[in-house]
């Protein structure tokens, strides 16, 4: 069994206390339903990546200014994280959209429409091979 690092430890507590904060402490009235997918830390815990989605919204100048209110919001996050967990040195935060989701809504509207069409072209061949059958049987 895999022990795990410090810095994925720290990592998902980060993500826990950043998504509350960012619901309730930030008052900004641009920014919309943030969720917090993902953290990553580096080995130093100097700084880390935290990956943000955005629901219901994929234009990328909101997208953008979301970023913005966020990076503005990241030095106040951080006096809050220091406050609410107990480490040396606080990483810097960096926000980052990701885009995994919309990837993922993308591939699996592309599966469905690749299924439709399976299934329509296989009760199309059905069709034919019936009406095959019933003329040879005349």
């Amino acid at each position: 069994m895999r022990e795990f690092k410090r810095t994925d430890r720290v990592a998902d507590q980060l993500q826990k206390e950043l998504a509350v904060l960012i619901q309730r402490e930030v008052k900004d009235p641009r920014l919309g339903m943030v969720t917090v997918s993902g953290v990553t830390v580096s080995r130093d815990l100097g700084y880390s990546d935290v990956y943000v989605t955005l629901l219901g919204e994929q234009e990328p100048e909101r997208i953008k200014e979301n970023l913005q209110v966020l990076k503005r919001a990241a030095g106040f996050l951080r006096s809050q994280i220091a406050k609410r967990i107990k480490l040396r040195h606080v990483p810097e935060l960096r926000f980052h959209f990701d885009e995994s989701v919309v990837r993922g809504q993308q591939l699996s509207s592309l599966i469905d429409e690749a299924v439709t069409t399976d299934r329509a072209r296989y009760q199309d061949d059905e069709g034919d091979s019936d009406a095959e059958q019933s003329e040879e049987t005349r």
